[in-house]
């Protein structure tokens, strides 16, 4: 498998996308170490490229974003203006004839977008993803990092 580049991600041949431990560490809001702990007492399924990297599946990593933000305080009072940008893991796309729901973690942080589904499909959301949301006003979108 080859070594992706700095914001990169790994796609197997089933199109699951992988992480580098780092980039799984950052979406959870934890150290690499703990990542490689976690994986290494099989809470987070890793697999092991042939140069000795080893990458964290894309699904098992929105399941453990999901399970470690828990239920969060909603009263903790934030130092961020109302436009911001949150890296994060796409969780959930339920999408129907018109529009899509689109839930993505960033660390203890849940977002919830509704885009169209045209959008959803253009951007090829599916749990695992490293997407952005997008906070501007009342509003949230969705982006996904540009192919390098």
């Amino acid at each position: 498998m080859p070594e992706p580049r700095s914001g990169q991600i790994t796609l197997l041949l089933c199109g699951v996308p992988q992480y580098r431990i780092g980039q799984a560490a950052e979406l959870l809001g934890v150290s690499a170490d703990t990542v490689r702990r976690w994986a290494d007492a099989g809470r987070v399924t890793a697999t092991q490229a042939s140069g000795g990297r080893r990458f964290v599946d894309g699904a098992d990593l929105a399941r453990l974003a999901v399970e470690l933000a828990g239920d969060q305080g909603r009263d903790r009072p934030r130092g961020q203006s109302a436009r911001n940008r949150f890296r994060g893991i796409v969780t959930r796309v339920t999408k129907d004839g018109v529009a899509a729901q689109v839930e993505v973690q960033s660390g203890p942080h849940r977002f919830v977008a509704l885009i169209t589904r045209e959008a959803a499909d253009e951007l090829e959301l599916e749990p695992g993803m490293i997407a952005d949301a997008v906070v501007k006003a009342t509003n949230v979108g969705v982006e996904v990092p540009a192919e390098s």
